[in-house]
């Protein structure tokens, strides 16, 4: 008699089954985050470009910004210079001032003498162009000695005489401050100085207080 074969079908446990759908799921969860990572690291990368083009382009602004308020204080600078006036020399003491009576002058004073020693620098007191420059007091006679004329753009003048050394001519263009002359004792001098006029005209007889003039520009002598 023959045996009868049963065929049984077999069944995971319940606890087999639980096992392996967390399994699953665990390996779906790292996928998704190394794909998570994956992107984001891809994203940081193609920021990284853009975030160093900013930095620079910043940069660069910041830095034409600040050369562009350079600029501006500098011509604001130099603006004020030009508008500004100062004393013809930088050391010296005061002697014979404007008006002043005497034997020394066929009329009274006509300016203000700074008594400095022979080859000081003598600046000019305010921009302009010179007008007179030579011997014989340029042409105002020869009690000034070496003398310059300057006309400023205002339409006042400016005289400087006595000098030694005359370092600029008559059509120059000079700036507030700029050398133009070492003091001396030439003409009618009674010792090494610089007589400095302030005038209406370029012309002898046209002086006013130079000192007096130069208070109302903010210059103290």
């Amino acid at each position: 008699m023959s045996q009868r074969t049963s065929s049984q079908t077999v069944r995971p446990s319940a606890a087999r089954l639980r096992a392996l759908a967390v399994s699953v799921v665990a390996t779906g969860a790292g996928a998704a985050t190394l794909l998570g990572a994956g992107v984001a690291a891809a994203d940081e990368a193609s920021a990284l470009p853009l975030a160093a083009t900013t930095v620079t382009t910043s940069a660069v602004a910041d830095q034409a910004k600040a050369q562009g308020k350079a600029a501006a204080t500098a011509r604001q600078a130099a603006a004020a210079k030009a508008a500004s006036w100062v004393q013809p020399v930088a050391r010296y003491t005061l002697s014979a001032s404007f008006g002043l009576g005497g034997s020394m002058w066929s009329h009274k004073h006509s300016g203000q003498d700074f008594a400095v020693p022979s080859g000081t620098p003598v600046s000019a007191a305010h921009s302009g162009t010179v007008v007179k420059a030579g011997p014989v007091g340029a042409g105002d006679g020869p009690a000034y000695g070496n003398a310059i004329v300057i006309r400023h753009a205002d339409h006042t003048y400016s005289q400087y005489a006595h000098l030694s050394h005359i370092g600029v001519r008559v059509g120059q263009r000079v700036a507030t401050g700029e050398r133009i002359a070492l003091s001396g004792n030439t003409g009618n001098s009674s010792g090494p100085h610089l007589h400095f006029e302030i005038r209406t005209t370029p012309n002898y007889g046209s002086a006013v207080n130079p000192v007096a003039f130069l208070r109302t520009v903010g210059v103290t002598v």
